[in-house]
């Protein structure tokens, strides 16, 4: 095991909460980790008017960056881009002098309507949800962090009646706290298409 925990910083989209079965549980099973921060962003800005500065800081603050959404016409939320757009500056995260994030580890966790066959070249929205998130994935290549693939629950609309939203939960609270321990490999998990697959795969020895 790493010999240091990191510390972990959720930002947390979700417009109309009150209609989320996913990623509401999962939100709530992220706090009380003393090493995780967790932001409710619209909670937070509900006219989206970002603090840069705070959220700048909490950047600083911490090793691991996690968008938690569920996935809005194949991207995040409002909330979420417009983070991008303003915390994320030139100078402090990218550019000259921009190495605030460097060596930092982010990804998505994230919630789709449609079937995991759905999500692949010849399924319905032709493109796998990786490919879909090219644009985070490059945001993270281009502020030197290490992107891992998204940790994703397929079909999220059926998920309640199905009886599958508690084993994903216990499933995203593994992997919390492998994040926390600094146990996940980066370098293993790197070829994966999502997260999903058995967690003691992407460990580190």
């Amino acid at each position: 095991m790493a010999s240091h925990q990191q510390r972990v910083l959720i930002l947390f989209a979700h417009p109309s909460q009150h209609r989320s079965e996913v990623n509401l549980p999962m939100f709530k099973a992220s706090q009380g980790y003393e090493q995780v921060t967790v932001v409710d962003l619209y909670r937070e800005y509900p006219t989206l008017r970002i603090n840069i500065e705070k959220e700048q800081q909490r950047l600083l603050e911490h090793d691991v960056v996690v968008f938690m959404f569920p996935l809005y016409w194949y991207s995040t939320p409002a909330i979420l881009k417009e983070w991008q757009d303003l915390v994320l500056e030139y100078g402090f995260a990218y550019g000259r002098d921009g190495v605030a994030l460097k060596d930092k580890v982010f990804l998505c966790a994230l919630t789709a309507g449609g079937p995991e066959k759905a999500y692949q070249a010849k399924g319905y929205n032709h493109f796998t949800i990786r490919e879909l998130l090219q644009p985070l994935e490059q945001t993270a290549n281009l502020t030197g962090m290490h992107y891992l693939p998204p940790f994703a629950l397929f079909s999220a609309r059926t998920a309640a009646e199905e009886n599958r939203i508690e084993q994903h939960v216990g499933h995203w609270q593994r992997l919390l706290q492998a994040l926390i321990d600094n146990r996940v490999d980066v370098n293993k998990a790197r070829g994966l298409n999502t997260l999903a697959e058995p967690l003691e795969s992407i460990l580190k020895d």
